[in-house]
C-alpha cells in the first residue's frame, strides 16, 4: 500500500488495513480485508472457529507478517516502520504469556519494567484492583484458575496505556463476577477514547460497547455494520443467517 501524505492537520487512523491476505498454501486464513478505525472507535468482530479473526488479530499486532498487504498504527507500518507502534499497542491473545513461578505483582512489574512504564507499583497496584486481583497480589500465578489468569492477563495488556487495544475472546474463562469487572474496563477504554477491536463469539457482550460490528466467515468479512443499524433482538438470527449465506 502506498503511503498517502496527510493533508494539514489531519490525524492518521489509529488502525488502517489494506487488501490484507494471509495464505496457508492454497488455503486463505484471512482474504482481502480493508478497513481503518478512527481513533476511539470500537470494533467487534464476530464469527464461527476457523474464520481466520485470530489470524487477523495477529496480522494487527505484528505476530504474524500477512501474505500480501499492510498494517498501520497510527500512522506507522508494522512491517515497514521502526517498530514504535508497538508501544502504543495493547493486545490479549488465547496465550497469557504470565509467568507461573512468579507472583501476580511479580508479572506485572516485569512487564511494567518491559514498556519502561514510569510509577511502576502504583500503576501495577491499580491494575490488579482494577481486575479485582489486589488481594492476591503476592500469590504465585500458578495456582490461579484459567479465569484469574484471564483477568491478570488483560491487567497485563492495559499496563501500559495503549491507545489501541486488542482482544481476542477475553471472556474465556470467566465467571459472571470476573465478566462484569471487564465489562467496566471496557467501558473505561470506550470512555478514554482508546481504539479496541474486540473479537468475541458472545453476541450480546459482543454488541453492548461496540460502534461497529462485523461478521467474518472464511477469512472474509460478509458484514461490517454501525452498531445503530444493527438490532439486538433480532441479531443472533441475522448473525446465524449471514454465516449460513457465506458456507
Amino acid at each position: 500500500m502506498s503511503s498517502v501524505p496527510l493533508a494539514e492537520g489531519q490525524t492518521p487512523s489509529a488502525i488502517e488495513v489494506r487488501a490484507l491476505e494471509k495464505w496457508y498454501g492454497v488455503l486463505p486464513a484471512v482474504h482481502g480485508i480493508d478497513f481503518s478505525l478512527a481513533a476511539g472507535e470500537f470494533l467487534t468482530i464476530f464469527g464461527p472457529n476457523g474464520a481466520g479473526k485470530s489470524t487477523l488479530l495477529r496480522m494487527l499486532c505484528g505476530a504474524v507478517r500477512p501474505t500480501r498487504g499492510e498494517v498501520r498504527i497510527e500512522g506507522e507500518s508494522v512491517w515497514k516502520g521502526e517498530g514504535a507502534w508497538r508501544h502504543r499497542i495493547g493486545v490479549l491473545s488465547h496465550q497469557t504469556f504470565l509467568y507461573a513461578g512468579l507472583s501476580a505483582s511479580e508479572n506485572l512489574e516485569f512487564y511494567a519494567r518491559l514498556y519502561g512504564v514510569s510509577e511502576r507499583r502504583s500503576r501495577v497496584d491499580r491494575a490488579l484492583e482494577e481486575v479485582g486481583l489486589w488481594e492476591r497480589r503476592a500469590d504465585a500465578v500458578r495456582g490461579f484458575s484459567r479465569g484469574m489468569q484471564q483477568r491478570l492477563a488483560l491487567a497485563r495488556t492495559l499496563l501500559h496505556d495503549p491507545a489501541v487495544v486488542l482482544l481476542d475472546e477475553p471472556y474465556t474463562g470467566l465467571d459472571p463476577h470476573a465478566a462484569a469487572l471487564l465489562r467496566r474496563v471496557l467501558e473505561r477504554l470506550k470512555d478514554g477514547r482508546r481504539t479496541v477491536v474486540l473479537v468475541t463469539h458472545n453476541l450480546a457482550q459482543g454488541l453492548e460497547l461496540a460502534d461497529r460490528v462485523v461478521v467474518q466467515v472464511r477469512g472474509v468479512w460478509v458484514s461490517d455494520e454501525p452498531r445503530a443499524a444493527v438490532s439486538s433482538g433480532h441479531f443472533e438470527q441475522v448473525y446465524y443467517d449471514r454465516v449460513a449465506g457465506a458456507v
